[in-house]
């Protein structure tokens, strides 16, 4: 039976740990309408220039010469797989998911007759893959602190991070793989490919197509659009991600709140318990002893 001593220690301890997690989850509910409100705004205008670029693109299908981030360098059997993560825990299976399914994406890739690099956008991703695939992890990239969850300058610094790595022949192609904001409960893992960049079709039975008329030429506006519009894709991926982590934060410290009052009442509920018992026990020793000396 455990002292009472050591119950009370327990249930002070516990209460610590409460507040912490409280404070947490409020901090990540903060932080997560600020992260959805970026999500919402920057959604719009990645799919317009999106729309724009495949525009351009569809147009100019006969190019002799494609553009790099267009075709990547298909000859060479390297696949570069970014994985984000966060560099810190404490957001439940967030960080699992993520590299669960890059862990199932490797060996298919393999299997494919490519060669697989693994560019980890956050600690968290390196620490999970280092034991099973850690002669493939080229570098690891730290989160910006200061951007509150990646600012579009770190998305352009990252994009020509990898603009480069292709120009030099060091990947033939590129995906991406994060979690996509759905609500502060889900969020849903999800592998983009980035280089090649690849033209969606225009659905049928949609709304016309818009019209545009270009100033320079398609092809110079390519050239500038194209690596413009990987930035833009990437710093939606880091916005998504951002959203999705302060939403898995705060619901696993929403859970841990919750275990931790549960546990207090189970705590003070045993500790009443035993402070009954050492009181049953020395009212019994104090009537034996009175009945003794009888």
């Amino acid at each position: 039976m455990s002292s009472l001593k050591t119950l009370r220690t327990r249930v002070k301890s516990v209460k610590a740990t409460q507040k912490i997690t409280s404070a947490m989850k409020m901090v990540a509910a903060a932080k997560l309408r600020r992260s959805q409100e970026r999500v919402e705004a920057v959604r719009p205008y990645e799919s317009a220039m999106q729309d724009m670029v495949n525009h351009l693109l569809q147009n100019k299908q006969d190019l002799e010469e494609p553009l790099m981030l267009m075709r990547g360098h298909p000859h060479l059997p390297i696949h570069l797989l970014v994985v984000v993560t966060t560099d810190r825990g404490l957001c439940g299976g967030f960080n699992g998911s993520i590299v669960r399914e890059a862990k199932s994406l490797v060996p298919a890739l393999q299997n494919q007759g490519k060669t697989v690099k693994i560019l980890c956008y956050g600690r968290k991703g390196r620490d999970l893959l280092r034991r099973d695939y850690g002669d493939l992890i080229i570098e690891t990239v730290d989160h910006s602190e200061k951007s509150g969850g990646g600012s579009f300058s770190d998305a352009l610094s990252f994009s020509t991070k990898l603009h480069t790595m292709l120009e030099s022949h060091q990947f033939g192609e590129a995906s991406i793989l994060f979690n996509v904001f759905r609500s502060a409960l889900q969020q849903e893992v999800a592998l983009h490919s980035i280089i090649p960049f690849q033209i969606t079709s225009w659905e049928q039975g949609s709304i016309s197509r818009p019209l545009y008329e270009y100033e320079p030429t398609p092809d110079a506006l390519l050239e500038h659009l194209l690596p413009r519009y990987l930035a833009v894709n990437i710093y939606r991926v880091f916005l998504e991600h951002h959203a999705s982590e302060q939403g898995a934060r705060m619901t696993a410290m929403d859970n841990a709140t919750r275990n931790a009052r549960d546990m207090i009442k189970r705590l003070e509920l045993i500790y009443n318990q035993t402070r009954q018992a050492y009181i049953t026990k020395e009212l019994i020793e104090i009537i034996s002893g009175a009945e003794s000396l009888k």
